[in-house]
């Protein structure tokens, strides 16, 4: 075999370039020890300290990785969730990273930091792959480009905000024009996601029918969280069915807010009771129009611009430990809320599908197995049809090279791979092994003769331009069909039957031609 002449093939080089290409943005890790950081809760010790929440656009071989706790080395989660669990509260944390070392005090029982198994490569897998949740949502009013932009931004505050890793928000659109909203939260449980995003979250304080303030950076500055000196569960006591405890944290209002509520106050009489003296009127809280508590209002409040307010609320459980937790959850949602602001419109859940981690990595499993076995199918058949070395070989180096290619792309341009992009993969290979055989048989109808080589694969070349545009055209209307849920198929695929076309098929050719013509 003339290997020299190979190489000196453009289509060849160019092939090979491209394979190179895909090395280095798929970028291989062999040592995977630690463990990535997804995200870090707001204003908690770790954020305070210095960490930060990896931004979605990184690459996943570039986010900051945890190698120890206190100076304990954690390569899994079940490791790491192990130590944190058996820190003392108020304790010294030390965190070292790939990057720095991290020292702050525990306040809760959580310290802030989500944390993954490492990535091994630059590949993003979708949420079928790795697991969680995914929400198609739809305004229940017609809403603008801008309103759409707008409701994504507060959607992407308020899961931040409450701890939600590996977010992905975007927008979609049907043939009919109607706008949708897609949400993807990988390690996000059915109940969190739809308590979160499937209500529109507008919080009211009133003094009888007067909204003194709503949530959101207008109305409110400051909201404490994650420090217990202005924020927690204040008590916890035996109720008629099980218990009962009441959480407080302190928020800070804007000057026009605390104007409002001065207003509404100087009017209002004083009453005294055995428990102090108090407003006549009592401040309200409404969440997306209920009433979730009411507060007295001191008496030395009556017509004062106070901008430090007290925000209270309870939560019940059978238990008291169930008690705790849920005002726990209630506290951390009424604050998430009153950060973010309302969502400008409210949103009807049309389709919410949760997958399990566990399922994500069977799915892996039984993708490279069955993806193993066709490989070695093709090859069988290919080499019974030919009977030849030269062809059969090539023809399996050019569709796994076709695959490589197909996820160099994928990594290069930050695209999730979820089942509907593995079944665009599969649909580009397969169209791929079709255009190989269709030259294949053109350069061997005549003999093995290199005669009129060029003619017959210009023919045979007619024969795959013509395929190509058909699947590219059949795929265009899939880009917005489902409400963007086919996108992947779609993109995935126009861009396998194109590669095939400009770099695999042409490289395959020549590699036909060079190995025929010894």
């Amino acid at each position: 075999m003339n290997i020299k002449k190979l190489f000196k093939d453009w289509r060849i080089i160019i092939l090979i370039f491209f394979l190179l290409v895909s090395f280095v943005a798929i970028n291989h890790q062999f040592s995977v020890q630690g463990l990535e950081i997804k995200s870090i809760g707001l204003n908690t010790p770790a954020k305070i300290a210095g960490l930060q929440s990896p931004s979605s656009d990184i690459q996943p071989t570039k986010r900051e990785i945890l190698f120890s706790v206190n100076n304990k080395e954690v390569n899994s989660v079940i490791e790491y969730n192990k130590i944190v669990s058996n820190l003392e509260p108020n304790s010294t944390v030390r965190i070292k990273t790939n990057k720095n070392e991290y020292i702050f005090l525990k306040s809760s029982d959580d310290i802030g930091i989500t944390v993954g198994e490492r990535s091994t490569s630059n590949l993003r897998k979708g949420l079928d792959l790795q697991g969680g949740t995914r929400v198609l949502l739809k305004p229940l009013t017609e809403v603008t480009d801008q309103e759409i932009k707008d409701i994504i931004d507060t959607m992407e505050n308020r899961l931040n905000v409450y701890g939600l890793s590996d977010l992905k928000i975007r927008s979609a659109t049907d043939f009919l024009n109607n706008k949708y909203i897609v949400v993807e939260i990988a390690g996000a449980t059915k109940e969190e996601v739809k308590e979160l995003i499937g209500s529109q979250g507008k919080f009211e304080a009133k003094i009888g029918d007067e909204v003194i303030f709503e949530g959101g950076k207008k109305d409110i500055t400051f909201v404490c969280r994650n420090d217990g000196t202005c924020s927690g569960v204040q008590s916890c006591d035996k109720a008629q069915e099980g218990y009962s405890c009441r959480f407080e944290f302190v928020i800070t209002l804007s000057g026009e807010a605390a104007k409002k509520q001065a207003q509404a106050t100087s009017n209002l009489e004083i009453n005294t009771s055995e428990s102090g003296r108090y407003l006549s009127k009592t401040l309200d809280l409404y969440l997306d129009g209920v009433q979730v508590d009411s507060l007295q209002i001191g008496s030395d409040l009556k017509g004062q611009e106070a901008t430090r307010i007290a925000i209270s609320g309870p939560g019940s459980g059978i238990t008291q430990q169930d008690a705790l937790k849920d005002a726990i959850h209630n506290m951390n949602k009424l604050q998430t809320i009153l950060i973010t602001g309302s969502l400008p419109t409210k949103l009807e859940i049309i389709k919410l599908d949760s997958i399990s981690p566990l399922l994500g990595k069977s799915i892996i499993s039984n993708i490279l197995l069955i993806g193993i076995i066709a490989i070695l199918a093709v090859a069988l058949i290919i080499f019974i049809r030919y009977r030849t070395l030269k062809v059969s070989i090539p023809i399996i180096i050019t569709l796994l090279s076709e695959i490589y290619i197909i996820m160099g792309f994928a990594a290069l341009f930050k695209y999730n791979l979820d089942l509907a992009a593995i079944a665009g993969l599969i649909a580009a290979v397969g169209t791929g092994v079709d255009d190989q055989i269709v030259i294949a048989d053109e350069i061997l109808t005549e003999g093995e003769s290199s005669s009129n080589w060029k003619d017959r694969i210009k023919k045979a070349f007619f024969i795959i331009f013509g395929a190509y545009l058909t699947t590219v055209a059949a795929m265009i209307p899939l880009l917005k069909a489902g409400a963007g849920l086919l996108t992947g198929f779609a993109i995935v695929t126009i861009a396998g039957v194109t590669i095939g076309v400009l770099i695999t098929r042409p490289a395959f050719a020549s590699i036909i031609k060079i190995l025929l013509e010894e």
